[in-house]
């Protein structure tokens, strides 16, 4: 898959950051060791000039073979001895070495001139968070959801609930689903007025699913249809990040603000491949909405309208528009 110039540059920038911050790490533990015990520092140097002593065996026509099973044993009692001295200070046998994230490569990004598949990994990230960075991706918390903006006294659905109670167990759902997510979770689908939590509660799944180590795009329709469409028209698919591509893979898309983007045949058809692509390779999707099922088929059809309802589990949000309540609120202070 083909990434542009800035994805590959910021991606080695990052794994040299990652290899010089481990050999950074090395000498802070070495200069800490070292301080409370200068033994072991002696140790260290003595170590490393085996190789140069060895060097200078050879040129001088020693019986080589002796000298080298002499140094060869000084080696290893100096290597015991360094290895008690770090057992003794409860460290482990490693201290002395870099710490890498990758053990594979020592964070060089390649092995024998092939990319390794941490570099691999580390290239997609970064074209996630490129992808990411369309829209605005201020991350909401679960805790930051306040209840309070929800009347707690109409009923909600004929079901004895108030709108209060509704939302709490749209909360609860949305955290479990969260905290349990894999790639056989459900899609979603989140539908109702402006100001009524949506983005709220899809930024917060994005949050702990991003903490639970799977990758998540999160892009609102506007963006990535202008984002789709300039790739697409601009002669260079493929080029300039394949961002169908990211969308139809990361572990969890989430699509905001669907319906608000410019309607063309185009655009149409890109949102319809995007949401029917993820669905018929089971990648989990969310979607919030302000429209109704009816305003959805006006806009994208038939089709498109019998997958979401086919194939998404629906949570509808209720209540009154919140940012109005808090704009109401600041004037008033």
């Amino acid at each position: 898959m083909a990434y542009n110039k800035e994805i590959y540059e910021r991606a080695w920038q990052l794994m040299e950051k990652r290899r010089l911050c481990a050999e950074q790490e090395l000498e802070k533990r070495r200069s800490v060791l070292f301080a409370a015990c200068p033994r072991a520092e002696e140790i260290e140097r003595e170590l490393t000039s085996y190789s140069v002593r060895a060097a200078k065996a050879v040129l001088r026509g020693a019986d080589l073979k002796n000298e080298l099973t002499l140094m060869k044993k000084n080696n290893i009692a100096l290597q015991n001895e360094l290895k008690a001295i770090l057992e003794k200070n409860d460290l482990p046998e490693n201290y002395l070495e870099p710490w890498y994230e990758c053990e594979l490569c020592s964070d060089k990004g390649n092995i024998d001139g092939k990319m390794c598949e941490c570099m691999k990994t580390l290239i997609k990230k970064t074209a996630y968070e490129q992808l990411n960075s369309i829209s605005p991706l201020s991350l909401c918390t679960f805790e930051s959801f306040e209840l309070k903006y929800y009347p707690d006294s109409s009923a909600e659905k004929g079901e004895g609930r108030t709108q209060k109670d509704y939302m709490r167990s749209v909360l609860n759902y949305c955290k479990k689903y969260a905290d349990n997510f894999s790639g056989n979770s459900r899609s979603l689908i989140f539908q109702g007025g402006t100001g009524l939590g949506k983005t709220h509660l899809s930024l917060a799944i994005a949050q702990r699913v991003i903490e639970l180590g799977s990758s998540v795009i999160y892009v609102s329709a506007p963006d990535i249809v202008m984002q789709l469409e300039k790739e697409h028209f601009s002669g260079k698919y493929g080029e300039s990040g394949d961002s169908e591509q990211l969308l139809g893979e990361c572990d969890l898309l989430i699509l905001d603000d669907l319906g608000t983007e410019f309607q063309t045949k185009y655009t149409v058809a890109a949102i319809y491949n995007i949401i029917n692509k993820r669905l018929l390779t089971s990648h989990p999707t969310i979607i919030s909405t302000n429209l109704s099922l009816s305003e959805m088929h006006q806009l994208y059809g038939d089709r498109m309208v019998s997958r979401i309802i086919g194939m998404l589990d629906r949570i509808e949000f209720v209540g009154n528009d919140i940012r109005q309540i808090k704009r109401r609120e600041k004037r008033k202070k």
